[in-house]
């Protein structure tokens, strides 16, 4: 079967082809209000505008109006069957051998964006972010930091998804700076806890799933129906001060640690983008309690990459010092969505889970500066001749991934921040 084609021209490595089409939120830097896009190789296709040419005339999402808003909220809340509408039309349109648009030179002029002409902002106003823990690798490389290899997972973790609820007021864009957070810590040597500058910031590679229908307060979502709420996929990377979070987290987890930034990357990749990319989950020992069984559990060959690029003497230089991916993690996102939502949680458009930081078996795989480093006690060494134990001011951390097909690419773009100091 010949791979479909645009006839925008779009190059193998891009992350966004044909077979991609992720959903944003964009504002012309020329002017003008916000509206919901699709991504198109270099492009940005204004949804808003080719509604209102008519091209979208007959769905669900047209009826709505939902395109001409400043999120994706709206446009979540239809559930999949007009999602599916929607990924339909918009791949018809783009076909090489289909005129309507692509003849259309006046209507091309007006709905085709350069991406570097326009300001990417937030997909959706987000009203929960939930953050798991759901490496088995990371959760086994920093329990044996702190409690030692044979006490290295906590009694719970291979029976639950193990979460916390996050600050949503703090997610940001991607490219948005991050101020290093100001808290107390004690350091080891230290009688007394002190106040000041974070001194060990730290990022973490995570991917964050975003909730389309949620669900009603008092229900749940069960596991064979939890994939169906997911509206698609997001980088994030939630920046962590682990000296703040180490003395404080005891017992009831983090608080100051993480809540000052947690960033993600614009494009939110559909999970029907991601399908033939699925593979079979890892095997879970013990099984899990009947409510977190699958039938046919899966993960995603998403391979995940991390970039530094120290913020000293100009360098411009990017170092990649992580390797990562997607298939490393041990719980599945039905598992998440259906042990967050089985006391009744309600779920709504919107909402961001996060998987935690994923770690694989090797050192390179490692997902944060606390695995890499062994906790400071193996610096990372750059190109330029520095070392790097934690995150220092200036640094800009990017993270990228993105599903290797044959001869085209299924991307999340990039996620990327600079540290700026405390005030």
């Amino acid at each position: 079967m010949a791979l479909a084609r645009s006839f925008i021209e779009v190059e193998p490595d891009s992350h966004f082809p044909i077979q991609n089409l992720p959903y944003g939120v964009f504002r012309p830097k020329r002017g003008g209000n916000p509206r919901v896009g699709v991504a198109i190789g270099n492009y940005v296709l204004d949804l808003a505008l080719l509604d209102e040419a008519g091209y979208l005339a007959g769905t669900r999402a047209a009826a709505k109006h939902v395109f001409a808003q400043p999120t994706l909220q709206a446009f979540m809340a239809l559930g999949r069957p007009a999602w599916n509408e929607i990924r339909a039309v918009v791949s018809s349109l783009l076909l090489a051998d289909e005129p309507a648009l692509r003849d259309n030179a006046g209507l091309r002029q007006t709905c085709l964006w350069l991406q570097r002409d326009v300001e990417l902002l937030l997909p959706a106003s987000i009203g929960d972010y939930t953050d798991f823990y759901a490496s088995k690798a990371h959760a086994t490389n920093v329990g044996t930091m702190f409690r030692g290899k044979e006490n290295a997972l906590m009694p719970n973790w291979l029976h639950l998804p193990v979460g916390y609820h996050g600050r949503s007021s703090s997610i940001v864009m991607s490219g948005t700076d991050i101020r290093r957070p100001s808290g107390q810590m004690k350091p080891p040597d230290a009688a007394v806890p002190l106040y000041g500058p974070c001194r060990q910031l730290d990022f973490e590679l995570e991917m964050g799933w975003m909730i389309g229908t949620g669900n009603e307060l008092g229900k749940t979502i069960p596991i064979e129906e939890a994939e169906d709420h997911i509206f698609g996929l997001v980088l994030v990377n939630d920046w962590s001060a682990r000296d703040i979070q180490s003395w404080e987290y005891q017992p009831l987890g983090p608080f100051l640690g993480k809540n000052f930034a947690t960033s993600i990357s614009p494009w939110v990749v559909p999970l029907e983008a991601l399908a033939p990319f699925r593979i079979p989950a890892q095997t879970q020992e013990p099984a899990p309690l009947p409510y977190l069984r699958q039938k046919r559990p899966c993960a995603y060959d998403i391979q995940l990459e991390v970039y530094l690029q120290s913020g000293s003497g100009g360098a411009k230089q990017q170092d990649r010092i992580a390797a990562s991916n997607y298939k490393h993690l041990y719980w599945t996102i039905a598992q998440q969505i259906a042990h967050h939502t089985v006391g009744g949680c309600n779920l709504r458009p919107g909402d961001l889970l996060a998987s935690g930081t994923i770690s694989g078996d090797s050192k390179s795989s490692r997902g944060c500066m606390l695995e890499l480093t062994w906790r400071g006690t193996e610096p990372i060494r750059l190109s330029s001749g520095e070392e790097r134990i934690w995150l220092e001011d200036g640094d800009r951390l990017t993270l990228t991934g993105w599903c290797q097909g044959d001869g085209y690419r299924i991307g999340f773009g990039d996620v990327s921040g600079r540290i700026l100091p405390a005030i």
